[in-house]
């Protein structure tokens, strides 16, 4: 998929852009705080629905205004279909999310029509934070080419949200609705697991051999995914331990709980790993779901987005990446950085179809190469 043409009102500090695009590489070159993050943030909300950061979309809203406006023009990768992605909110209604001027019944319905990896800064937190991080991580690949997860994902948590409720009561919860929300919870969790378990098994080949690609197989590192549902069948574990979740007033076991393990050297990597093995890590993981879509999804290319990667890297690692992002293997790219020798470097790899913007005070101001 290609990204065209992009227009803006009103998203965090962006006042107003109209930009196009190079169907490979867009560079946008700025100081810390100028908005070339909320430029790659609005073309990641046109993918997903919301804001890499935040599933509140009103805090998307420029400071002191009525609203906001995200338009994007498509082309898939043979340049014959087109597609129009429009979402607009005013403050205080639901935001209306649009494919070609026809709104969506269901905004699931738009999830993977455009596949996208971002890779950020704060992808550390899948390696720092809590597992609510990782499990993100395959939920959101998983349901760019699996266009069922989300549903099933949805009914799962519905039932969970019930059943804790009944858990959290005073008085003692009726046992036959317990029971038939159990068994929503293992209907659904085991197609989870099943698709979440197949997906780790195809991906980790993939993440290897980029993690080695970019560190020069300096480091053994690995992934690990871990479910209750492999003890056995997910009812049985559930309802075994009943009287346990209605001590602590929530369910202890479940597909909400899974555990996606990274290592390095056999040995977790948020206690082992030093800042640019953690950033090696991370940045592997996001160019090995790229190109994992890519070889899973037939009709279109994902868009790469890269914010800011290069900082804590030493300079063979960047090396490494630029080589690997420059190459035929990836598509449309957008890239930022503080830095112009960076992505001068990638565009001296002898692309020619190429775009750089200056941002700041969130507008952008298209230059020339000085090569």
């Amino acid at each position: 998929m290609l990204l065209k043409q992009l227009s803006i009102l009103n998203y965090k500090n962006i006042a107003e852009a109209n930009l196009e695009f190079s169907n490979k590489i867009n560079c946008f070159i700025g100081d810390n705080g100028e908005g070339k993050t909320n430029l790659l943030d609005a073309v990641y909300f046109l993918s997903f629905c919301h804001s890499m950061f935040s599933n509140i979309d009103s805090q998307m809203m420029k400071h002191d205004t009525a609203f906001f406006m995200l338009q994007g023009t498509y082309i898939q990768d043979d340049e014959m279909t087109m597609e129009e992605i429009y979402v607009g909110m005013k403050r205080g209604a639901k935001k209306q999310f649009k494919r070609n001027k026809k709104a969506y019944k269901r905004l699931s319905e738009h999830i993977g029509l455009i596949p996208l990896i971002m890779v950020s800064p704060d992808d550390v937190s899948l390696i720092t934070g809590g597992g609510e991080e990782r499990r993100r991580l395959l939920d959101m690949v998983i349901s760019q080419y699996d266009n069922t997860y989300i549903d099933t994902l949805n009914r799962y948590n519905k039932a969970l949200q019930q059943r804790n409720a009944l858990l959290k009561q005073e008085e003692e919860p009726d046992a036959t609705l317990l029971s038939i929300l159990e068994e929503e919870m293992a209907e659904h969790g085991e197609r989870i697991y099943h698709k979440r378990n197949d997906f780790v098994e195809r991906f980790v080949p993939v993440f290897n051999n980029i993690y080695n690609r970019i560190s020069g197989e300096k480091e053994t590192v690995s992934l690990r995914y871990i479910s209750h549902c492999q003890r056995g069948r997910l009812l049985d574990i559930i309802q075994k331990d009943r009287h346990k979740d209605r001590a602590v007033g929530y369910s202890l076991h479940g597909i909400h709980r899974d555990e996606l393990e990274m290592l390095i050297g056999g040995y977790p990597m948020r206690r082992e790993g030093s800042q640019g093995q953690n950033k090696t890590y991370v940045i592997s993981l996001k160019l090995a779901q790229f190109d994992f879509l890519r070889q899973t999804i037939s009709a279109t290319t994902p868009l790469l987005l890269l914010d800011d990667i290069f900082d804590k890297l030493d300079a063979q690692r960047v090396e490494m990446i630029i080589n690997m992002v420059s190459g035929d293997d990836f598509g449309q790219i957008f890239i930022t950085d503080t830095n112009r020798e960076h992505l001068d470097r990638i565009l001296s790899n002898g692309h020619s179809d190429y775009r750089i913007f200056h941002v700041k005070h969130g507008e952008f101001e298209e230059q020339q190469s000085t090569m």
